[in-house]
């Protein structure tokens, strides 16, 4: 049987619930079993906050996206709590975590749009989910728009460029309002004005939605659009800090918020 959740930490004092989207206690997560299980996240205490652009950063293996996923409802809780939006994770079955995932946004480096239908057409699949079926098409070519798009609703990704497609997926991802958005490298793979585009689009969005975006990056060139930036090493929550104590601290430029990190 797994462990009951932890009692929750004295050094990070609860908020009310309309304003905390994901509250994390005492977090473990190991994958493999037997003699291959390895720990990969580690007491994990963490509170995100409404409105908030947080930025999670770290080396690559440290754990970034596992905690995603599992505040994605992805992936299993075991051990510790872990709620998303006011409900708790752990020891939920697979039908409720989709219930879950159907209130978070997700946008991931490699867009994941289907090639064989066109912008709107993609757009339209999230707003499906949720049985919006009459206006479809009006939710999904409104918020196209609103990402810069309302030229392309009808061309296929083929015909988009890489900041192009990686709007479509974040208009998809945005279409239903979600309380929280999980967005895994969603600058990696795009030129600098391409991404700065992006992340400027999701810094609106955020604020207007009063929603909570939680950004899994290596890019130092976007640290000026977040709120909060945590550090995640060997699956330790080594800091949570401010952009620009983060930028001190690792010895990164001024941040300009009009311009990347150089």
């Amino acid at each position: 049987m797994s462990p009951s959740p932890p009692p929750r930490s004295p050094a990070s004092p609860d908020l009310p619930l309309n304003h905390v989207s994901v509250q994390v206690r005492g977090l473990n997560y190991f994958f493999g079993k037997g003699d291959l299980r390895k720990q990969a996240l580690f007491n994990i205490n963490l509170d995100l906050h409404r409105g908030q652009i947080v930025i999670m950063t770290g080396p690559s293996g440290s754990g970034k996206t596992t905690l995603l996923t599992l505040i994605g409802a992805l992936r299993t809780v075991e051990q510790g709590s872990l709620q998303v939006l006011g409900r708790e994770l752990h020891g939920l079955g697979h039908r409720q975590r989709v219930e879950v995932r159907r209130n978070i946004g997700f946008i991931f480096q490699a867009h994941n749009l289907f090639a064989s239908l066109t912008a709107a057409q993609n757009v339209e699949m999230a707003v499906e989910l949720t049985g919006g079926l009459r206006h479809k098409r009006q939710r999904a070519v409104e918020m196209l728009a609103r990402v810069g798009l309302a030229d392309r609703v009808d061309y296929k990704p083929a015909n988009l460029s890489g900041g192009q497609k990686q709007r479509v997926a974040i208009a998809r991802a945005l279409v239903n309002h979600p309380q929280l958005i999980l967005a895994d490298e969603p600058t990696a793979a795009l030129d600098k004005k391409s991404g700065r585009d992006v992340v400027t689009i999701m810094q609106e969005l955020a604020k207007e939605e009063n929603c909570t975006i939680l950004m899994v990056t290596h890019d130092n060139r976007i640290l000026d659009v977040a709120d909060r930036i945590i550090n995640l090493v060997d699956g330790r929550l080594e800091s949570d800090e401010s952009p620009q104590q983060f930028a001190d601290a690792h010895a990164i430029k001024a941040l300009d918020g009009s311009m990347f990190v150089m």
